[in-house]
């Protein structure tokens, strides 16, 4: 039985790489993180992002019960949309389909030390991250592309992959790729989407991502140290829930250091447009920079 699952799976595995097909060759200026996962398209990235507005309206849903959701006029609240406005453009380089999600921004005011982009876009704050941190919106920006780019990179997508595969075997597996329920699949593989965990790797790579999009957006790409530093302090005695699913340290902190190089120049021209009025430069030769479509709460 467990050669033919292994068999199974192994099949699996490679109609997921006949499916992908060729990547394309990663733009050379820029963090180099290499392919996505080409075991993600083993689950359909329509599926997951409807689980996910159903999981994100049901938050919004109860946070607005509690009185916790952020009005619009709030500060803070109008702060994180223009970070996401100017961080968002950049976007489709990592993900074609970036271009057609509907993004969405929330602040939710909490004292948890938390932030999260779902698939498809959907973007939330606690109150908690930026007061207790005092973040910067250099900082600020680090978070924001971090998270955004899981979503990007369809972190969440590949878990359910891996997931439903190791968990259910070659029933599911063929559910997945010949139809049925896989709804029913994905729920009992992806779980909660608002508290998903990623692996080291994927928590790495959406930090070179996250640092590319806020340089190219023209925020210091440097200010990961200082933030990481505060999420270290923070995590003396209980660790915040955000800093529990996202592995800090002295390495992360060099891997941010060593990177730097490759994106201080995209951060000196982005600086550079912002001061001066000029458009800002694609995010890369050939790209079409789009405004990006953020949903406005209905008033």
């Amino acid at each position: 039985m467990r050669r033919y699952l292994g068999a199974t799976v192994a099949a699996a595995i490679l109609l997921a790489a006949a499916v992908d097909g060729v990547q394309a060759r990663e733009p050379e200026e820029g963090v180099k993180v290499g392919n996505p996962s080409y075991l993600r398209k083993l689950v359909p990235a329509e599926t997951l992002e409807n689980a996910a507005l159903q999981q994100y309206t049901a938050l919004k849903n109860q946070a607005k019960g509690k009185n916790a959701l952020a009005p619009e006029s709030h500060p803070q609240n109008i702060r994180l949309r223009k970070i996401a406005r100017e961080l968002l453009p950049h976007a489709h380089k990592w993900n074609p389909r970036a271009k057609d999600w509907k993004w969405e921004v929330v602040l939710i005011q909490s004292e948890n030390i938390n932030a999260f982009c779902m698939p498809g876009g959907k973007i939330a704050f606690f109150t908690g991250i930026i007061e207790k941190l005092k973040l910067t919106d250099d900082e600020v920006a680090m978070v924001m592309g971090h998270e955004i780019a899981h979503a990007l990179r369809e972190h969440a997508r590949e878990r359910a992959a891996k997931t439903t595969l190791t968990n259910v075997g070659g029933r599911i597996i063929g559910t997945l790729i010949f139809g049925g329920g896989v709804g029913e699949a994905i729920g009992a593989a992806g779980g909660n989407l608002l508290t998903l965990q990623f692996s080291r790797s994927d928590e790495l790579e959406s930090d070179l991502i996250g640092m590319e999009l806020a340089a190219r957006a023209g925020y210091d790409p440097a200010s990961g140290v200082t933030l990481w530093t505060k999420m270290s302090a923070a995590s003396k005695g209980a660790p915040p829930q955000w800093l529990s699913t996202h592995p800090a340290g002295d390495t992360r902190i060099k891997i941010i250091q060593d990177n730097l190089k490759d994106v201080t120049g995209l951060y000196e021209k982005a600086k550079a447009a912002k001061a001066s009025g000029t458009p800002m430069p694609t995010a890369f030769p050939g790209a079409e920079q789009r405004l990006p479509v953020i949903k406005e709460p209905k008033k």
